[in-house]
């Protein structure tokens, strides 16, 4: 169990990530403001606590890997890696434009990625063959993998957990992000995909579920996931699409949507007043 002064700090830093995520966005300009708002407490335990990466050396071969198969919420990587110092943080403003070397979804051209994503569904192919180069080449390395909900209605992703489980991967854990709204509505309604740890239990996964916002549950979940062996793992987070920022929770609307001056204003406040309540 992870220390509370360790904890509040990891808090605070996902705070942190959210104010960097509608800073990217700003006024006017469309952008994923809910699944990568979604994302902040998992995506500051594994890139600020748990995951073997040095922001100083990128190409380590003995690195973690991480991919967001949900491409478009990269928002919330970008805000890690500049918080790392990777990415410079004059970027912040420049997101999806020609002045700017940030775009919508992830590209390789961009420091700390490890694949092109996107294209739902894709992401855990690709973690299955870079587990593969890994056992080959002796590497301790981990690959972590989150998905969104909305993506298992892709087939690829699911013959990947297949092969996942048949070469019995242990170095693979696949974070699903369950918010439980995709891009025009619930995931419920759009493409109803029910039990959804039974169907990856029945694949050969070892599957854990974790409160996506509660960070001392999520280390030791994912600390759960690492001392699994001859599986990989699934660990199912439940999150709030737009999680910090009130009128943007649990709204398909501001899946991809553009805010005005009001709408910006408030977020940063709402989001400063919950980090404050961290110190």
């Amino acid at each position: 169990m992870a220390k509370p002064d360790k904890i509040r700090r990891l808090e605070r830093i996902a705070w942190d990530l959210r104010a960097d995520v509608v800073k990217m966005i700003g006024v006017g300009k469309a952008g994923h403001l809910g699944g990568s708002c979604s994302l902040a407490e998992i995506v500051a335990a594994l890139y600020f606590e748990k995951m073997r990466f040095d922001p100083k050396a990128l190409g380590d071969p003995c690195r973690d890997r991480f991919l967001l198969s949900k491409g478009h919420s990269v928002l919330i990587q970008y805000a890690a890696l500049v918080e790392l110092g990777v990415i410079p943080r004059e970027e912040l403003g420049k997101v999806k434009t020609l002045a700017g070397k940030l775009q919508g979804h992830p590209d390789m051209m961009t420091p700390g990625m490890e694949a092109v994503t996107g294209s739902l569904g894709q992401g855990l192919s690709i973690g299955v063959g870079m587990a593969l180069a890994l056992r080959l080449a002796k590497s301790p390395s981990r690959v972590y993998v989150i998905m969104g909900d909305g993506e298992l209605a892709e087939g690829q992703l699911w013959e990947a957990a297949m092969a996942a489980a048949r070469y019995k991967l242990d170095s693979i854990t696949a974070i699903l992000d369950r918010n439980r709204i995709q891009a025009t509505g619930p995931t419920k309604e759009i493409f109803d995909i029910p039990n959804i740890p039974e169907k990856w239990r029945a694949f050969g996964w070892n599957v854990l579920s974790v409160d996506g916002h509660d960070v001392g549950a999520i280390l030791d979940v994912l600390d759960e996931a690492a001392a699994k062996k001859g599986a990989p793992t699934l660990i199912v987070a439940d999150t709030v699409k737009g999680k910090g920022v009130s009128f943007a929770e649990n709204l398909a609307a501001f899946h991809n949507a553009a805010m005005t001056q009001e709408q910006y204003d408030k977020a940063l406040a709402e989001i400063e007043e919950s980090r404050r309540k961290m110190q």
